[in-house]
């Protein structure tokens, strides 16, 4: 037993500092993974001086000049549109779901699905893997643009709704042109979908 001044004092034992760090440290861990769920509402400002492209905003959810891209400027989204498979297409932005049934140069319904929540080991991980978390917050009349082709093609929000999972009529094809853009709740792919229609500017 140590002594200080004549009086005996405990020593603490390895154990209990170990028990301390490793609480501090969970709580710490916690708290970041917490923080990344929050990250995705925090990139809602609007775009400033949006030029499709160039828009300024988080790097990790930009579209190169020479992609296709859907850019959503109140809600600050700039992300490749992609072909192919599932997760893969889904993993790179928005997927182009059925090009047979609609895009911005022949018409029809120009489906475009993407995540809502991913979580990433960083915050530019997760709002890459969360492109359409905010698509809640559009309203009837807020723009999407499109860049297609090498052009640029510009939408008005007409409609926003929910459906449930097997709701496969949205993507059903459309003598009218329309975009077509869906996402799981935040509740998971088991709760429904949230669709936003958008029709196309002459």
């Amino acid at each position: 037993m140590k002594y200080v001044k004549g009086k005996p004092v405990k020593r603490h034992k390895p154990w209990y500092r170990l028990l301390v760090i490793g609480a501090v440290v969970m709580i710490v861990v916690a708290g970041y993974f917490l923080y990344l769920a929050y990250v995705p509402r925090l990139v809602v400002s609007p775009l400033a001086g949006h030029v499709p492209g160039l828009a300024n905003q988080a790097p990790a959810t930009k579209a190169t000049s020479d992609q296709d891209a859907i850019i959503i400027p109140k809600i600050n989204l700039n992300v490749a549109i992609s072909n192919g498979t599932n997760e893969a297409a889904l993993l790179k932005g928005a997927w182009h779901r059925y090009p047979e049934r609609g895009d911005p140069v022949k018409g029809g319904n120009f489906i475009l699905a993407a995540h809502r929540f991913l979580l990433g080991w960083t915050p530019q991980q997760t709002r890459a893997k969360s492109p359409f978390y905010n698509i809640d917050k559009l309203a009837v009349n807020d723009p999407i643009d499109v860049q297609f082709g090498g052009k640029l093609y510009h939408y008005r929000v007409s409609k926003s709704y929910s459906v449930k999972p097997d709701a496969v009529y949205i993507e059903a094809s459309s003598q009218t042109a329309k975009l077509t853009l869906y996402s799981c709740t935040l509740k998971g792919s088991a709760d429904g979908r949230l669709v936003i229609e958008a029709l196309p500017l002459e």
